[in-house]
Order: structure tokens, then sequence, then C-alpha cells
């Protein structure tokens, strides 16, 4: 597929080489030779005329000087599509480099800087292409292709892609969890949808929390105080950044959290399991008819452990106790259990688990999986206590299976000719850089003369269009979230929302930063109103549940058309710009 897009690009340039001026002759004018019109055909020439716009051109600055422009609607039809194919190839490039730089590197510093900002490099590129070239007056007048960008991107991610994942990677919902590969129910809008993990709905919240930027640049325009204009352009100038800086932080070190989940997950399972085996070797009840632990029956085990009954529980007397109990895990190390289990109880550090130290961590782990349970009880039987501790040992038993899969599918991968690999990888994120450099800058002129020839405003062409050149991960997404899995709907969900909060982080300290030194006009309070109406509503949604039936696709999809008409009514009917 790369050799592909690179062939196609080298036949462009070449093409670009052949082609000379690109510039289309006018329609003759009858007024040039003193003829007076009587009448007959004006219908038809009128028709002709009309079409002077759709089929002629008659001058147009040529990007660099050398690239193809127009003032057709047809020519920047073509233009639009082709520049915008070499923006999606570009991003291409990035996408699939960095995640080959990703595979022989491994995550933090890669995973974390260079993949989210790369996965926004394309639409920060046209973004300040829009505004950087060109007198005060264009930049103005172009810049809302940035701002059309910028929104359309976050919409389209939200929405569009967002409920095309919804319906690809559905499966049949069982007691509230979407069911890995089982999709018997067609398209039930109730029974049928996708689950995620948790870390994908702290995803959506860290994007809720991603658009501040845009509530702080509004503050001047809703307390009417355009000479603060500037001022609040620069403070969420450097929010922006501040963002940027912590979120990539964040990612750097997402894989020291996920070890530390796994090791949090462990220790549960630790819990769980000797929990269960000192419940079959105890006489009573570990509950008490109330649900409380049972002090009594906690103190007549630690009797039974201490078998030199010298009050207190020794290294070597935990040791033991851990060996005896059959552990399902093959890998399981005993020394770090041990330390884990004296950490737990031995509050006093002295390396010994008194009666009291006993009895409280004992406590403390009974109440936990009291919590943990799915069935709870009114009394605190006998059989209670074992459904109590039974379904904790089975609840901590599947989410450290769950972690160590996903670790397992984190993990790097060994790659043949490492430095073959690597050479290509940079070069690939060369290629891609230079590429959305270059034909950034043609594409705002074709998207701005197509608006001029249409009478269409530039943002609603740069609102619908630019989204799907710039943006190369909504057919692996699609791709990726057909597999049918919790897991990789999960990734797929999480890519998303990692998306819209790089575009509304770093995308906007670009255009803001255009705003700010060119001194331009902050006019876009319908365009950052959608912005915040999408995020907040898919972020809260998204954050605070993590089965989405069916039915959910069909409510992202309607927030598409209501984005466009809501700006259309703002600015049109209500006078917001």
């Amino acid at each position: 597929m790369a050799k592909k897009h690179a062939l196609f690009l080298l036949a462009f340039l070449f093409l670009m080489m052949l082609i000379n001026g690109g510039q289309g002759q006018g329609v003759a004018d009858n007024s040039a030779y003193g003829l007076v019109s009587d009448g007959v055909g004006e219908v038809q020439q009128s028709a002709f005329v009309a079409l002077k716009n759709w089929a002629s051109s008659d001058s147009c600055d040529q990007t660099y000087g050398f690239l193809p422009c127009t003032t057709t609607v047809l020519g920047n039809i073509f233009l639009i599509l082709v520049y915008g194919y070499l923006m999606f190839i570009a991003a291409k490039f990035l996408s699939d480099g960095s995640e080959i730089l990703l595979g022989i590197l491994g995550p933090g510093i890669i995973g974390g800087l260079f993949l989210p900002v790369l996965s926004a490099f394309p639409d920060a590129v046209i973004i300040l292409a829009s505004g950087l070239s060109g007198s005060k007056e264009t930049a103005q007048s172009q810049v809302s292709i940035g701002m059309g960008l910028l929104a359309g991107s976050t919409v389209m991610l939200l929405t569009i892609l967002w409920g095309s994942c919804i319906i690809v990677g559905k499966c049949d919902i069982e007691n509230s969890v979407a069911t890995d590969l089982k999709d018997t129910r067609g398209f039930s809008l109730t029974g049928s949808g996708v689950s995620t993990d948790i870390w994908a709905s702290y995803a959506a919240r860290i994007m809720v929390i991603s658009v501040i930027p845009f509530i702080i640049v509004q503050i001047s325009q809703v307390l009417h105080t355009t000479s603060q204009a500037r001022l609040t352009v620069l403070i969420s100038l450097i929010v922006s950044l501040s963002l940027l800086l912590s979120y990539c932080l964040y990612q750097v070190f997402q894989p020291w959290i996920q070890k530390r989940r796994l090791a949090y997950a462990k220790h549960k399972h630790l819990m769980s399991g000797i929990l269960k085996h000192l419940k079959s070797h105890i006489l009573g009840r570990l509950f008490t008819y109330n649900g409380e632990p049972n002090t009594e029956a906690i103190k007549k085990l630690f009797e039974s452990i201490d078998v030199d009954s010298n009050g207190s529980l020794s290294v070597t007397d935990i040791r033991a106790l851990i060996i005896g109990i059959q552990f399902d895990a093959a890998d399981l190390d005993i020394d770090e259990t041990v330390k884990s289990v004296m950490k737990d109880f031995d509050t006093t550090g002295d390396s010994q688990i008194d009666m009291n130290e006993f009895v409280s961590g004992m406590s403390r782990w009974l109440t936990k999986a009291k919590r943990s349970a799915i069935h709870a009880g009114s009394d605190g039987s006998n059989s209670q206590s074992t459904r109590y501790i039974n379904d904790f040992n089975l609840r901590t038993r599947e989410e450290q299976d769950k972690l160590e899969d996903q670790n397992e599918e984190e993990e790097v991968e060994s790659i043949k000719n490492p430095k073959w690999n690597a050479s290509k990888a940079v070069a690939m994120l060369l290629l891609g850089t230079v590429v959305a450099a270059i034909f950034a800058d043609p594409l705002v002129d074709a998207v701005d003369n197509f608006s001029t020839a249409t009478s269409i405003p530039s943002f609603f062409v740069s609102f619908v269009v630019l989204p799907f050149a710039s943006s190369s991960e909504a057919v692996s997404a699609m791709i990726f979230a057909s597999r049918k899995k919790l897991r990789t709907a999960s990734l797929t969900f999480s890519e998303i929302y990692g998306s819209v909060t790089m575009g509304n982080i770093l995308s906007l300290a670009v255009f803001l930063g255009l705003i700010y030194f060119r001194q331009l006009t902050w006019d876009f309070a319908s365009e950052v109103l959608i912005i915040l109406i999408v995020c907040i509503l898919m972020g809260v949604f998204a954050g605070t549940r993590t089965t989405f039936p069916l039915w959910t696709s069909l409510m992202a999809f309607l927030l598409y058309p209501l984005s466009l008409v809501l700006v259309y009514v703002l600015d049109n009917y209500l006078g917001w710009s």
C-alpha cells in the first residue's frame, strides 16, 4: 500500500511538471466587437454564462508559482480531491511510520509523544497554512478554513466514525455486556451493541477536559469585552500548550500505570485465594449475622496458623501458608507474594504479624471481598460467607486474566531487521511530513477558490471535506472494531477520543497562535459552540458507561447534520458571525 501511495505521489509531481500555467480561457465577450444584441438567443447566452463559473476560468494565483489553480467549480473540485488525497497519503505515511517505530522502540517516549502529536500533525499543518501565508486580510478570510477543519474533524470522529464503529463492532448484549464474537440478534437497537473497558471511559473524560481552552477563548465574547480579546486568546493558548504537555506526559507514563493496575489485580487475586483457602480450613463463619467480619473466628484462624504458638506470625509462617495454598497461577513469585502479605498486615514494620494486626488485616480483606461480591446477602451465614469469597475469587481471576491478555498484546514484538525497519519508519515519517507541509497550502487555496466560485462559506466546505482528507484512522478504526471483541473495541474508541483530545489541544494551539501573533480577529462563537456540544455530550455519555447499544449509533449520526444546521442558523439568522 505504501508503494502505491509513493507511485501516485511521483506520478502527480511528474504531471505538475508537464502542466504549464494551468490557466483557463475566458468566454468571449461580444461587446468587444461593438455588436448590439437584438434579444434573440439572450436566454441561451445567459444560460451559457451561468455555466461559466463551472466550465471556464479567468485567472488565479498559482501556489508556489507552479502548482495548477483554477477559479472554476469543477476545476477546484478536482484539485480538492487530488490535494486531499495527497494529504491522506501524508497522514497514512505518518501513521504507518510511527507504528513501525513503536514496534521497535516500544511505548513511553515514542508512544507518548510521537504518536499523539503525529496523529494531529496533518490537521495542524492545514490550519497553519490557512492563516500563515498572504496578507492579514487574506489570512483573516482563509482562517475560517482552519476552524472548519478543526470543528469538522471533531464532529466527524465523534458522530460518523463513532456510530459506524458501533455498527460494525456490534455483538449480542447479555447481562448488560456485549459478548465477544457473538452477533446473532441482527440490528436489534437494544439487544446488540459494543462494550469497552473502563480505560476507554477515562479517555472520554479526558476529552471533555480538553475543551477548557475553547471555553476560555470565548469569555471575552460572552462578556462583550472586546478589549480583552487578545488576552483571552493568549491565556487560552497557554492553557492549550499546558494541556498538551500534560497529556503527552500521561501517555508516556501510561505503560507504568498499566503495570501498576496488573500488580494490583494480582494482589487482589492473592487476597481472594488466601481467603478461599482459609475459609475451607476454619470451623465457623468469617462473617457475623449482621455481615461484619467475625473477630472470634479470625482469632481462631490466627491460632491455627501460628504453629509454634509464640503469638506472632513470621515471614517463615506466611511463606509456609502461601506454599500450602494451591494457587492456579503457575508463574507465582513466592517471595513477592510473601512481601505483599507482610506489607498488608505488618503495620509496625517488625517483620512479625501479631494477633491484633492479623485481625485488622483480615477484616479489611473480608470487607473488600464483601463489597466486590456480585451476590449480596442479608445475613452472615456460612453459605453466604462462602458465596462472598467464591464470587470475589472469580471476579479477581477474570480481572487479572484480562489485564494479562492486554499486557501480552501490548508487549513489543520481535521485529526482523530492526535497523532496516527503523530506517523505513524514519523515511515514512519524513516523507509524510514533507508531503503534508507542501500540499497543505494548495489544498487551502483550492477550498478557498471553490468557496468563492460557489458562494458557499469556506467553513462548511472545510467542515465536510477536509476531515476525511487529513484523517487516516477512519478505515483502520472500523476494521479494528469489526473484530467484535471488548479489547479491540476499547482500543478503537480510545483512539477516537485520543484523536479528538489532540485536536482540541494541539490543533487549537496552532490556531490560537495564528490568531494571536498575526493579530487576527477571533470570531467563531457558533463553531466553538458545536465543538463544545458534541465533545461534552459524547464525552459525558461515553465517560459514564461502558456498554453502548445499537441505538446510540443513531444518536451519534444525528449530531452531524444538527451541527451544520446549528452553525448555519446561528451565523445567518442570529448574527453570531
